[in-house]
């Protein structure tokens, strides 16, 4: 019953879209601007930089906050147990991020989300949202695509896990074969999410950022 009540809970908090709201405080429709995505990169196009940075950290935390929560609530849940239980919890406000109920579940791409999830259970998907993190921002600073980063950003994430587990002493596959199903599934998401993003970046019409345009 615990881990029912946090997952929907999860949802829900999942579900808020930030990005609309704050872009309805300035009389903008997010969706009917740029791309139509109710994300931070969409808002950045639609009201600068400043309102993208805050509409990532909220939905940054939309992922963080619920698994952290999860961590400490469902603690006498242990080894492979434990970790289905905080992933559950944590996949649910990706899911909530994706599929909001508040927007007929029409939702963002998840990937400020997802990160939170990741940042939030430590140590094992901690160390590998940072390696992605700073994959997400080397392709961003060279090639200026949010898109091409977070999908970079994708790839790294389960590779980075692969090679912990193969190199780490204490971490053993037997007890983290849950985050390993999970850190393969959620970038095939993110990839599925982004197919729109795949072919604008194939056809070479992909918008940028930090240029005049944006």
């Amino acid at each position: 019953m615990k881990l029912t009540v946090m997952m929907l809970t999860a949802y829900l908090v999942g579900a808020i879209p930030f990005g609309l709201i704050i872009a309805a405080g300035y009389g903008i429709d997010l969706r009917k601007v740029g791309s139509g995505n109710i994300g931070a990169t969409n808002l950045s196009r639609a009201l600068g930089k400043k309102w993208g940075c805050l509409c990532f950290i909220l939905d940054l935390a939309k992922g963080l906050i619920p698994t952290i929560a999860a961590n400490f609530w469902l603690s006498e849940l242990s080894g492979p147990t434990g970790l289905l239980a905080r992933l559950a919890v944590g996949c649910a406000a990706i899911i909530g991020h994706i599929f909001p109920v508040y927007l007929r579940f029409k939702g963002g791409k998840g990937v400020a989300t997802s990160f939170g999830v990741a940042l939030g259970l430590w140590p094992y998907f901690t160390v590998c949202a940072a390696v992605g993190l700073a994959v997400w921002v080397v392709f961003v600073l060279i090639w200026r695509y949010v898109s091409l980063a977070s999908l970079a950003a994708a790839i790294a994430f389960p590779a980075a896990l692969m090679l912990a587990i193969a190199f780490m002493p204490d971490w053993n596959m037997t007890q983290l074969w849950p985050l390993m199903i999970a850190a393969v599934c959620i970038p095939i998401l993110v990839f599925v999410r982004h197919r729109e993003n795949i072919k604008r970046l194939l056809a070479g019409t992909e918008s940028k950022v930090f240029n005049k345009q944006a």
